[in-house]
């Protein structure tokens, strides 16, 4: 996934920092929502609305918003949300998947299709590029958890498959049914993770030159600026020089 994590970096250091922030609060607050509506409000007991609150903690959302989150789902004027995936190829024919919560399919289509054709990509039918990825559980640590042969120890011991570490942090993958039991496992060695989430890792990558890559950067930073649109994943390859200039843009 290092074609994605790459342009995640590049696109948390652009654009109006305090809006990025509403957006992002706001759609964890929404998973919270969905994960207690649909497993109950008890976080022991649902994995999903676990994982969300985890994640919404390390993004550092109010804990006034976790809890207002999860009663809201109890409400009987809760927005019933349906989850739908969109897949597609951006410009340079970069497999594109995009992962959104929406109260109006419609509404969700529409948009997402029209990003896809303004950067000159083309939105597909389910399945189209979703046989180039893996799903799997990923679990992000940051360096300081430990060096790298300790990462990789320690993952071995909680039943991980690989551990990558990069410049930022440590990414543990496993299997994403065994996500849970993973993560609590390098929990008790390790402490709280950065993140712990169920992700779409792309089997092989598609490299672009500087033109493409722009392209492929605002398409997948509209994608993320979409209410709607929670999780965005692609098979982008970026070299070291194209990723040097992006960064100084």
């Amino acid at each position: 996934m290092a074609g994605h994590s790459q342009f995640k970096n590049i696109m948390h250091r652009k654009g109006a920092q305090d809006a990025k922030r509403s957006k992002i609060f706001s759609k964890l607050a929404r998973e919270i929502t969905v994960a207690a509506k649909l497993g109950g409000a008890d976080p022991n007991m649902n994995a999903r609305l676990r994982l969300a609150i985890q994640n919404a903690r390390a993004d550092n959302l109010p804990k006034d918003n976790i809890e207002r989150a999860i009663k809201k789902a109890a409400g009987s004027d809760t927005d019933n949300y349906d989850e739908v995936r969109y897949e597609g190829y951006g410009p340079g024919g970069v497999a594109v998947i995009v992962e959104a919560l929406t109260d109006n399919r419609n509404r969700t289509a529409s948009a997402v299709r029209s990003y896809f054709t303004k950067a000159g990509g083309a939105l597909g039918e389910t399945g189209s590029v979703s046989f180039m990825f893996d799903r799997v559980g990923e679990i992000v640590y940051p360096l300081s958890a430990g060096t790298g042969d300790a990462m990789v120890e320690a993952a071995i011991e909680a039943g991980a498959d690989d551990v990558e570490t990069t410049a930022d942090n440590h990414v543990v993958i496993c299997a994403f049914e065994s996500l849970n039991e993973v993560a609590k496992a390098l929990e008790a060695t390790l402490g709280g993770a950065e993140s712990v989430k169920i992700v779409w890792r792309p089997k092989t990558t598609t490299a672009l030159d500087e033109e493409k890559a722009q392209s492929l950067l605002k398409l997948l930073d509209t994608l993320e600026d979409d209410d709607d649109v929670q999780n965005v994943y692609s098979n982008s390859e970026l070299s070291d020089e194209i990723l040097a200039k992006l960064n100084a843009a």
